[in-house]
C-alpha cells in the first residue's frame, strides 16, 4: 500500500452497519442556492466569547445573509451594549438561552421519538424540531401538542426520507465488514490519529484502508450515542498531512478548529457524494436515532448520501465536524448533522494540524 494511499483517510465517509443496508445512495448534492456566510476569525472568537460572557442574556448568535454581520441575541439593553462594544450587532429578542432549553427539555420528557431532532435557530429565536416521514401521525400530534403548550418558542418542520446514519459500501477505512472514514487527522506530542464517527468506532476496533488489508490504525476511543465521536491511532508510522480531500486533485488544509455559527457556509467532503456546500441553519440540536439521542450537535444543509459518515464538515481551514447521518437529503433539501468537532478534539487532548 502505497504512503499517499495512506495519507488520504482524512477524507470523509458514512459508516456501512450491516451488509443488508448496503445500496446505491442518491446522486451529490446541488450548490446550495443559500450559501450562506463566510466567517472571518474575529467572528469565530467573538461568537464563543461573548456567548460565554452574556450567560442567560443572549440566545445565541448568528451570521446575517445580508450583511455579513455577526448577530448576537440579547435579552436587556446592558447586554446590547456589551455586544456593540465588543463589534457584533444586537439584536432583542423575546427568549433567552434558559427558556429555549427549557423547551428542549420538555421535548426531551414528553416527545423523544425516533425519526425526530431538534436544536436552536437564534435567526428567529426558536427550537425548530424536524420529523421525518417515520414520524407517524400519532406521533405527530403529541409533538403538536407539547410544543402548543411552549407557545411561540417551538415550530415544526417536516423534512423528507428518514433521519439514520447513512450506511454503503465502498472503497475507504474499512473495519471488520463495516466501512467509514476519517473526518481530521490529529496528533498528541509525536503521536499522530484520526477522528472520525463514534458510530464507526463502535462498529470495529481495527481499521484499514481497503477491505481486507492490512491495518493502519486501532481505536483507542469512541462515544455513541449521547456524542458520536472516536479516535483511532496509527500504528503503521504512518504521518499524514492535515487534510481534507477536494475530490477534484486537490486538498484542503486543516488548520485550526471552531464551532459552526448558524448563517455560516461550509462543505463536507465524503467518498461517495464527494463535497457538497451549505448553510448551519440549527446548533445544540438533540438528534433521536434508533439507537438513542445525541445531543449537542449542529444541523447544516451540506447534504450526504449512504456512505459518507464519520467525513469532516470544515469551511476553508477551519474544522467544524464530525458527519454523524441526514434526513432527506436531495439536492439542498433536507438535513445533514454534525458532531463538533472541538468537543472531541477536547474530550481526547487533541489537536488540528
Amino acid at each position: 500500500m502505497s504512503r499517499t494511499l495512506r495519507a488520504r483517510i482524512c477524507l470523509s465517509v458514512l459508516l456501512a452497519l450491516s451488509a443488508a443496508a448496503l445500496g446505491p445512495g442518491p446522486a451529490a448534492a446541488a450548490p446550495d442556492p443559500h450559501p450562506g456566510v463566510t466567517p472571518s476569525a474575529m467572528q469565530y472568537h467573538l461568537h464563543s466569547t461573548l456567548e460565554r460572557a452574556l450567560g442567560d442574556r443572549t440566545a445565541g448568535s448568528y451570521l446575517d445573509a445580508a450583511t455579513g454581520e455577526l448577530v448576537v441575541t440579547v435579552t436587556d439593553e446592558a447586554a446590547a451594549d456589551q455586544v456593540r462594544a465588543a463589534g457584533a450587532r444586537a439584536k432583542r429578542v423575546e427568549h433567552s438561552t434558559a427558556e429555549l432549553e427549557s423547551a428542549m427539555a420538555a421535548l426531551e420528557a414528553q416527545a423523544k421519538i425516533t425519526g425526530t431532532s431538534w436544536g436552536i435557530d437564534p435567526s428567529t429565536n426558536q427550537v425548530v424540531i424536524e420529523a421525518d416521514r417515520t414520524v407517524d401521525a400519532d406521533a405527530m400530534a403529541l409533538l403538536e401538542t407539547v410544543a402548543a403548550a411552549l407557545d411561540d418558542a417551538v415550530r415544526i418542520k417536516r423534512v423528507p426520507g428518514v433521519l439514520q446514519k447513512e450506511v454503503l459500501g465502498g472503497d475507504a477505512i474499512h473495519g471488520r465488514s463495516y466501512r467509514c472514514s476519517a473526518a481530521f487527522n490529529v496528533s498528541k506530542g509525536t503521536t499522530h490519529y484520526f477522528v472520525t464517527a463514534g458510530h464507526c468506532t463502535n462498529a470495529a476496533a481495527s481499521w484499514s484502508t481497503m477491505s481486507g488489508g492490512g491495518a493502519i490504525g486501532k481505536r483507542v476511543g469512541t462515544s455513541f450515542p449521547t456524542n458520536d465521536y472516536g479516535l483511532v491511532r496509527y500504528t503503521d508510522g504512518t504521518k499524514p498531512a492535515g487534510d481534507v480531500n477536494l475530490y477534484n486533485g486537490r486538498s484542503q488544509d486543516i488548520t485550526s478548529a471552531a464551532d459552526a455559527i448558524v448563517g455560516q457556509a461550509m462543505r463536507k467532503s465524503g467518498s461517495t457524494s464527494k463535497v457538497t456546500s451549505g448553510t448551519v441553519t440549527a446548533v445544540n440540536v438533540t438528534v433521536n436515532y434508533s439507537e438513542g439521542p445525541v445531543y449537542n450537535m449542529v444541523r447544516t444543509t451540506a447534504c450526504s448520501s449512504g456512505g459518507d459518515s464519520g467525513g469532516a464538515h470544515f469551511a476553508g481551514t477551519v474544522a467544524l465536524g464530525i458527519h454523524s447521518g441526514s434526513a432527506g437529503c436531495s439536492g439542498t433539501e433536507g438535513s445533514a448533522i454534525h458532531q463538533p468537532v472541538k468537543e472531541a478534539l477536547s474530550a481526547y487532548g487533541v489537536n488540528v494540524y
